[in-house]
Order: C-alpha cells, then structure tokens, then sequence
C-alpha cells in the first residue's frame, strides 16, 4: 500500500473474522467512548477490509476477512458494521479492531441508522434486530440490549422513526410487496401494498421517508402512505440518496429490467413535501451505478460518472451545475458485486475508489483537488465512511 508522503505503510496484523458469535468473546474497543473520533475510512477487497484515517487516508489497520462482504457505517461515528456469513460483524474504527462482536443472521442485509436507532434486517429470516445507536460504542465486546421484529418478507430493509414507530417492508419468501408502519409496540397501524419490487430506503426531513418500487416509489409522511408512478411500466428505483436537512430524494432509475449489466443514464427527483417525482436523463456518455450517488454541501447530489467526473446535481432540478475531473474514464461492471469506482462523502471531502488503479482518493469538493491517496494491495470494492 503507498500513499502520498516519505513513509511507506504495511498492513497490520490480521485478524480471522470467523470468530465465535458475539456474547462477550472479544472486547470491543477500550477508547473512551465519549471521546471524539476522527474520521475513519473501511475499505473492502477480497478476503479482507482496511481501516483508514479519513485525513491523511494512512492505513491504521487491515484484516482478514471473507472474499466479498458488505459495509455499512453503524452510525455512532465510532463503528462500521460488516456483512459476513455470520451475521452484522463490529468493525471498531476508533481502536481498530475487528470485534467479534457479532449480530447473528443467516443472510445479513441492510443496516439503517435513523431516530437515534440502528436497525439490522437479516434477509433470511425476515427478522429485524432494533438497537440504540450509542449504545453500541458503550457494549465492551457484549451485544447492546435490543428489540426484534419479525416479518415475512425476505431481501427488505426497516427505518426506525422518531416516535418510536418502525416502517417495514412486507411481502414473503418470493416476493416484496410494500412497506408497513408498526407502532412503538411494533403493532401493525397501516401499510401500502402497491409496491413491488420494493428496495432501498431514504429518510429526508421533516420525519418523511422514502421507498423504492419496481413502477416508482412510496413517500410515507404524516402518517400515511402515497404511492408516486414512474413513466415507465417498469421504472425501477432501487436507492435513495437523502439529506436530513434537505425534503429533495435523489434516487436511481432503471427503465429496462433486460438491459445487460448494471450502468444506469436516468435519476429520479422526488419531492417529499408534494409528494411529486419525475425521471431525468443524464448528459450523453454520462452513466453511472448505484454506489456512485451521494449528498453532499448545500444538500445537492454528487454523481460519479463513467466518464470519470463527479458531476453536482441540483435535486429540484436534475441540472449539473459543474463537473469535477477526478479519476480516468471506466466501464461498469458485469456483477453488481465486482469491484468499480464508487463515491462517498463526509462533509466537503468526497472519497472516490479508483479499482483500475488499487487507488483511493479524498478530494475536495470546492476545489475539486485531491487532497491525499492510498495505493491498495488490492482492488478496493466497498467504501463506507463512520458518520453520525
């Protein structure tokens, strides 16, 4: 691994994820947990995850781990969560060290951090596992307290609101139908079954949030449900990108459910507060895939496109304001899962991989200037930044 300065790095000592199922095995990190922590980069890549200072992007520490997991902050600031085949596995920034605390799932999905909640939904089982965000920080290798909801529906996603409500997605083993809303006793109180397909969530202000559908998406606001069309008979919106300070949704589009591979030419813009949506077509040559979305400074969306440039998105509009030239030009990839260039941002610093390049950048945005980089040993797949 190289950075941009006289020293060079090794990777620390690795450590197996396949450890024991956490129940106080391992301690977590021994920091003071009310202390600030810096920011912090993970970085996946086959067989193992990297931990970077998200300044300098000096690499801290790098472990061993399976050949493909996902990653997700946890959203204490302190802690990412891994993927693994064992469930939701405690990556701890601050120390580093990959815990062996561990969340157990038989097929560990998505982690969404909202309301001061984490909420932890395992695909195989339909089972979401609720618990208090700080409190994670604070377990001392033991598991926080926490709640669970079961429900039917496999591959879904839960939001913990500010109320203490939960919206959920529904469907079963085959299928995915809509999103319910469950109150503080996790009892049903409503639900919208016209959205199939349903997939990806975003929370934007004024406690409104947001959910992808295979014909558009549903906005939940105010207590109820609305369904928003896409133009198109199959208009799908998989991912959204929010602000919690911004009622604006950008979310990605995919108009053609047989195209070949997975670049994408089309965003949507949804706006919560109307409800209303529509679909945009990016500039020709402009495409991109669902890790290249961000929001960023001013609320305003941040795409990285094939063409190798983060080009800034007015999300009432869908207008590029400027474009930034930050990486050479790629071509998407056959598998969603394969390593390709992806985008995250952290204040007015954007993180973009290069793959091509076993290259990681942090740019400035106002600038557009690259402010450091790490050369990998390895192709750098997933990026995930600690936020809170």
């Amino acid at each position: 691994m190289k950075i941009t300065s006289p020293r060079t790095l090794k990777a620390g000592s690795a450590l197996a994820v396949l450890g024991l199922l956490a129940t106080g095995c391992s301690a977590q990190s021994a920091a003071d947990s009310s202390a600030p922590t810096p920011t912090r980069v993970a970085v996946t890549y086959a067989n193992g995850v990297a931990v970077l200072d998200g300044q300098s992007l000096e690499m801290l520490k790098s472990f061993d781990t399976e050949e493909f997991t996902r990653l997700n902050s946890a959203g204490d600031g302190k802690n990412f969560m891994l993927t693994t085949s064992k469930g939701f596995q405690v990556l701890d920034a601050a120390t580093p060290q990959l815990t062996q605390t561990t969340f157990a799932a038989s097929a560990a999905g998505h982690v969404v951090p909202h309301a001061g909640k984490t909420a932890l939904f395992d695909d195989g089982s339909g089972t979401t596992t609720l618990f208090d965000t700080d409190k994670l920080a604070d377990a001392n290798g033991k598991l926080p307290e926490a709640q669970t909801i079961e429900s039917p529906a496999h591959h879904g996603v839960s939001v913990a609101m500010e109320d203490g409500s939960v919206l959920t997605t529904i469907g079963d083993a085959d299928t995915r139908t809509g999103v319910q809303l469950l109150d503080d006793k996790h009892q049903k109180v409503a639900e919208n079954t016209d959205c199939p397909g349903v997939h990806g969530e975003g929370t934007a202000a004024q406690g409104r949030a947001v959910f992808g559908c295979e014909d558009g998406a549903l906005v939940f606001a105010d207590g109820k449900f609305t369904k928003l069309t896409a133009p198109d008979a199959y208009g799908r919106m998989g991912n959204a990108y929010v602000s919690p300070t911004s009622e604006l949704v950008i979310g990605d589009y995919k108009d053609d459910p047989d195209a070949e591979g997975n670049l994408l030419h089309q965003i949507t813009l949804i706006d919560t507060a109307k409800p209303s949506y529509q679909v945009v077509d990016l500039p020709g040559g402009v495409e991109y895939t669902w890790r290249g979305v961000a929001r960023g400074p001013e609320d305003l969306g941040y795409l990285l496109g094939t063409d190798g440039k983060i080009h800034v998105i007015d999300p009432s509009t869908g207008k590029i304001s400027r474009s930034l030239d930050v990486i050479d030009p790629w071509e998407g990839p056959a598998q969603w899962q394969e390593a390709h260039p992806s985008l995250r941002i952290d204040g007015n610093t954007a993180y973009v991989s290069e793959p091509a390049k076993k290259s990681l950048y942090a740019i400035d945005l106002e600038t557009g200037e690259k402010t450091a980089t790490v050369e990998l040993d390895a192709e750098p797949n997933e990026v995930a930044v600690t936020t809170k």
